[in-house]
Order: C-alpha cells, then structure tokens, then sequence
C-alpha cells in the first residue's frame, strides 16, 4: 500500500524536483517555483547586483 500512495503524490504534484534523460548526456530538470514571499524577501533583503556593499 505504501507504493500506491507514492504513486498517487507523484502523478498529482508536478512541482516535484524532477530529472528526466533524453540521451547522451541531456537532461531536463524541473524544479518547483519560488514562493512569491521568499523572493520579495530576498529582493528586499539582498543587495542589489553590481551595487556597492558598503
């Protein structure tokens, strides 16, 4: 029973990290969003690109 739970997660979450080969070396990887409060914070918090940090 623990393997059809699993399965069922999988198929209704597609915001999963996930890596799928294509062959010879090429993969596509997907990977869940940012959730838009950490990236407000992170703009608010962090420092500007290519400004000073002084």
């Amino acid at each position: 029973m623990a393997t059809q739970t699993a399965k069922k997660t999988e198929k209704t979450n597609p915001n999963l990290y996930q890596a799928e080969y294509l062959g010879s070396g090429t993969f596509i990887i997907s990977k869940p969003k940012r959730k838009a409060a950490k990236r407000r914070q992170s703009a608010l918090k962090g420092t500007t690109r290519g400004a000073r940090k002084a």
